[in-house]
């Protein structure tokens, strides 16, 4: 890849992120587009967490992600801070994988 290409791609990528404060400083959404907005980041995280936690390369994987992931959102579903939600998934998976 080319430095032209890679300096017109990060010159892109800011002057969107620009164009976008600039559009959301002078724009009011709506109260339904924003309920669904803020809806859609939690969604799309948890997706995240759940590709990257149980692909294989192309088969599903149950192992030791697995266990993290759930003592993480068991975690979270007793109200623990995101924090220890981390601390206590990454640990859990660093011990399991460590055996």
């Amino acid at each position: 890849m080319s430095w032209l290409m890679i300096f017109s791609l990060a010159g892109g990528c800011y002057f969107l992120k620009l164009g976008g404060l600039v559009v959301a400083d002078t724009t009011r959404l709506t109260q339904r587009l924003d309920r669904v907005l803020s809806g859609l980041t939690p969604a799309v995280l948890a997706g995240l967490i759940v590709v990257q936690t149980f692909d294989g390369g192309g088969t599903l994987n149950v192992g030791v992600g697995t266990v993290g992931l759930f003592v993480g959102g068991l975690a979270a579903r007793r109200g623990a801070p995101f924090a220890w939600v981390l601390v206590l998934a990454a640990g859990v998976t660093a011990a399991l994988r460590l055996l």
